[in-house]
């Protein structure tokens, strides 16, 4: 299928609300009996809930996000200011061709949408989010002590945190790069936020955004930290390193307040569960320890080969909405082929699913 059709018919599908916070922390603080700690764990529920439940009535009103803007070799950013209110856009606070601003998240997210658009441009060849200059917005300082990020399908969304557990959504760059992700996603493979293909959606949005941070830090796969969200947990979190480990699925934090990490490494701890669609946010640790696995095993720059690959599937056009682990690794495997041959890069792809319990063939 040719990109631009791709880009059309995703853009006409139905958008998601995608957090970076899974519901599953959020419901553990909010039975915290500190007030400091359930209160913005209550309100960022409900807010999201409210959020979700409008994404969905505005698609079955036909409401679509906005059109993809002209090709372009250059990010056009724009950041708003939601002066801690939960209204959207903001006021208009940061252009493209502005200089520095006084407010460090303010530049913090112009600068997260710049590292986002430069990987994608010149590694993939993408021109923005949706493969044809879509401009790029985001609004900072939204509600009050509000614990989450989120891509609502036409923009980025960054709380303010609470300071305590969780600081400005703002500085990890992995998180803006992950929530704008899913913006890729949505104007390719468009996959269905349930179950598998939830997971892969969510998979897909943190290998990007830890591909984002090791392109704009330089590192190679093993000097990277491969954890997703290390810079956002506060002070109020004793045992804990990021949201989710790559490396490690299941390790990144085991705290008394934001409870133990639950997500599984292979198909042997796969989750079922009604909550959070499935555990969309729990059961991506296997698809996102498989890519670490692929990345380490060939070494180097992870973008080059393993998330090449990767973004072949995504973008490929094959990608099913409703894809399972397997389809995906099945795709993977052929992408592999496809682009590198019979060489290493086939054989890393084929032994990681396999050691993650997703059969290939």
């Amino acid at each position: 299928m040719d990109l631009n059709e791709t880009s059309k018919k995703a853009a006409t599908s139905t958008p998601v609300f995608c957090t970076i916070i899974p519901p599953h922390i959020l419901d553990t603080l909010a039975q915290s009996d500190d007030p400091a700690r359930h209160e913005p764990a209550r309100r960022t529920l409900e807010h999201d809930h409210l959020r979700r439940t409008r994404r969905r009535e505005l698609a079955a009103r036909g409401l679509t996000p906005g059109e993809p803007g002209e090709a372009a070799d250059k990010p056009h950013r724009t950041v708003y200011d939601a002066e801690h209110r939960e209204d959207l856009p903001g006021t208009k606070v940061h252009a493209e061709s502005d200089g520095p601003s006084q407010d460090a998240s303010v530049n913090r997210a112009h600068a997260g949408l710049g590292a986002t658009f430069d990987l994608y441009l010149k590694i993939y060849g993408r021109k923005s989010i949706d493969g044809a200059g879509l401009p790029l917005d985001a609004t900072v300082h939204y509600g009050e002590k509000y614990n989450n990020a989120f891509w609502d399908g036409e923009r980025m969304v960054f709380g303010d945190g609470d300071n305590d557990l969780f600081v400005d959504f703002t500085i990890p760059v992995d998180v803006i790069g992950h929530e704008l992700t899913h913006g890729v996603t949505q104007y390719t493979a468009n996959l269905d936020y349930q179950g598998q293909s939830g997971a892969l959606n969510e998979s897909v949005s943190d290998v990007f955004g830890a591909l984002i941070k090791q392109y704009a830090l330089g590192q190679a796969a093993d000097q990277a930290d491969w954890l997703i969200g290390a810079d956002l947990l506060g002070p109020g979190v004793d045992k804990g390193t990021a949201l989710r480990s790559m490396k490690a699925p299941g390790t990144a934090y085991d705290d008394d307040v934001l409870g133990k990490d639950p997500q599984p490494a292979t198909m042997d701890g796969y989750v079922r569960t009604t909550d959070d669609n499935g555990g969309v946010h729990i059961n991506s640790g296997i698809p996102n320890h498989a890519f670490y696995l692929v990345a380490t095993a060939l070494g180097g720059n992870a973008w080059e080969r393993a998330g090449q690959i990767w973004y072949d599937v995504l973008t490929g056009g094959e990608l099913a909405r409703d894809a399972e682990f397997a389809d995906f690794a099945r795709l993977t495997v052929a992408a592999a082929r496809a682009r590198f041959g019979e060489g290493k890069e086939l054989k890393a792809v084929q032994e990681a699913w396999n050691k993650v319990g997703v059969p290939t063939a």
